[in-house]
């Protein structure tokens, strides 16, 4: 047999034997079924010896197929490991954080800088976006979730549980009639998120059982932009006071009135366990985790 390998070959064999089928073995290898078959047929014509027998149903292997198949399939998944090492060893002063963007421009952002500070040679990027981060498939190390804390096959990390408040602009609040209990703040535009359930939620919570006025109002799909409703006096926003806080410092918004209300929700870090090694994500963690703790 000469020097050079048939890895063509041999990676098509072994995608169809742990497929069952040359059809699914090209769809797994982005070929065509007649591609994956040739490779085969060109690899038992080296070697002289069948490896599968072919039927309606798929493939099956004969006695020499099953004997080489398990080693293959441990040399394959062996290559896909080491060259997934080399990936991460190309990017590993990288650091990916996934998170909302409500939380991130007004929690995560201002304080990153920090975190820089202690570890300049970790190059950080902040991806914003509310969809769900696959660990399998994005270059993402951490995402940075508000949740229940339940990540199957992730490991998470408990950070933050932050309250709800009511906020408006002072303007709207020196204008309108005054708000001395919950139900007050039923006499000015309630600003919902999308689901329409807080401002229901948070009356209840203090007493006050309403069901479709607690359910009307401009909705907004993010806290960034209930926030910038609420300062341009367009309604009261129920928010969390994560969210809220830098413009409650600038005096763009203040506190209708001091009910706080805890939801079961509070923010987790979520990384895959081989990320959690890694010493720029345990950097990370070991840094917001402290963060987080100064807010408590």
């Amino acid at each position: 047999m000469g020097a050079v390998l048939p890895l063509l070959a041999l990676r098509a064999f072994t995608e169809a034997g742990r497929l069952g089928s040359l059809k699914a073995a090209a769809e797994r290898l982005g070929v065509t079924p007649g591609a994956v078959s040739q490779q085969i047929r060109l690899l038992e014509a080296r070697i002289g010896v069948a490896l599968f027998v072919r039927s309606r149903h798929g493939v099956h292997f004969t006695e020499a197929g099953a004997r080489v198949y398990p080693d293959l399939l441990r040399s394959f998944d062996q290559i896909e490991k080491s060259l997934s090492l080399l990936e991460n060893l190309a990017v590993e002063k990288t650091l990916t954080i996934s998170t909302v963007p409500s939380f991130a421009a007004a929690w995560l952002v201002p304080r990153i800088s920090r975190f820089s500070a202690l570890h300049p040679q970790i190059e950080v990027r902040v991806e914003a976006s509310s969809s769900l981060v696959d660990f399998t498939r994005d270059r993402v190390d951490v995402a940075l979730r508000h949740g229940l804390g339940h990540y199957p096959g992730l490991q998470s990390v408990r950070l933050m549980a932050p309250v709800l408040l009511p906020v408006a602009s002072p303007g709207l609040l020196a204008k309108g009639p005054k708000i001395v209990e919950p139900e007050d703040c039923l006499n000015y535009p309630l600003l919902q998120e999308s689901d329409r359930a807080d401002w229901g939620l948070w009356l209840k919570a203090h007493g006050v059982h309403v069901r479709d006025q607690a359910r009307r109002g401009m909705s907004f799909e993010d806290d960034l932009l209930l926030l910038r409703a609420a300062a341009a006096g367009q309604g009261i926003a129920l928010v969390q006071d994560t969210h809220a806080q830098e413009d409650l410092d600038a005096g763009k918004l203040v506190v209708a009135l001091d009910k706080p209300w805890p939801s079961r929700f509070a923010y987790y870090l979520v990384a895959r366990p081989d990320a959690m090694q890694r010493p720029e994500v345990q950097a990370f963690v070991d840094w917001i985790r402290n963060e987080a703790a100064s807010q408590a």
